[in-house]
């Protein structure tokens, strides 16, 4: 299993190519969004066309894939009905999630919207932490929705007998959370819940961003700047391989 990025796998197809011989089964493939509007939003420095390209090269590898999207505040229904309507129509898997600004990020620096809240628990990628364009209960309506439209998205006859096969062997074994799961969604992925969330109390407020900038040294968002070889022992081909895939290596 694996994470990464379109244009980190269009770079280095070899070495996706290695990797699935030697056991690579499942990938975890960051689109963030299907048109280069909601690109250049998330800051992702890739083109619509590169991310499908990724996508189909990583079809081709035989793994099964799961796609992320990124749910940004300032959707309204209809972009909401778009995305569910866009998934639908493709087999892989789709995980969506909040545009989260977090320190130490580009996006938290640059980010023209002042954040709604400095609640540190809602920082968790399934809160809205921006002004919403929707009212709140609404954002989150559409948001678990689409979630629960994503869900139930594989969960055809054949996947269902699957699931029954699975559910019974551990029921038999005494474990219970798998079927659980199957038949709580909507008590775990609940809009009421989460705009619930909003109004407990604030146990830690994470610190304000500093004052918005247009352009940044990205270099200046590693905790840690980079040395270069200085106390590692690398040979020339993997160092090359380290710069290339920095964020905002050209």
């Amino acid at each position: 299993y694996l994470e990464t990025r379109g244009d980190v796998l269009l770079r280095n197809k070899e070495v996706f190519k290695f990797w699935r011989k030697i056991g690579l089964e499942y990938m975890f493939l960051g689109i963030e969004a299907i048109d280069e509007e909601g690109l250049k939003q998330f800051r992702k420095r890739v083109t619509l066309s590169q991310n499908f390209e990724a996508l189909e090269f990583a079809r081709s590898l035989g793994v099964t894939v799961a796609i992320n999207l990124i749910a940004d505040p300032s959707w309204d229904r209809d972009r909401f009905r778009v995305i569910r309507d866009w998934c639908q129509e493709i087999p892989e898997i789709v995980n969506i999630s909040v545009n989260t600004p977090y320190p130490g990020t580009e996006s938290w620096r640059t980010e023209a919207r002042r954040i709604s809240t400095r609640d540190y628990r809602l920082f968790d990628i399934q809160h809205a932490v921006l002004p919403t364009h929707l009212s709140l209960p609404e954002f989150y309506e559409e948001l678990v929705e689409t979630q629960r439209v994503l869900s139930m998205k594989h969960l055809g006859l054949s996947a269902l007998r699957a699931a029954a096969g699975l559910a019974v062997g551990r029921l038999l074994r005494g474990q219970t959370n798998f079927v659980r799961m199957l038949w709580k969604f909507n008590s775990v992925y609940d809009p009421k819940l989460q705009v619930a969330d909003h109004q407990q109390p604030v146990r830690y407020e994470i610190s304000l961003p500093p004052a918005r900038e247009e352009r940044i040294a990205r270099g200046s968002l590693y905790v840690h700047a980079a040395g270069g070889r200085k106390g590692r022992h690398i040979d020339n081909a993997t160092e090359a391989f380290v710069e290339s895939t920095r964020m905002g290596a050209e």
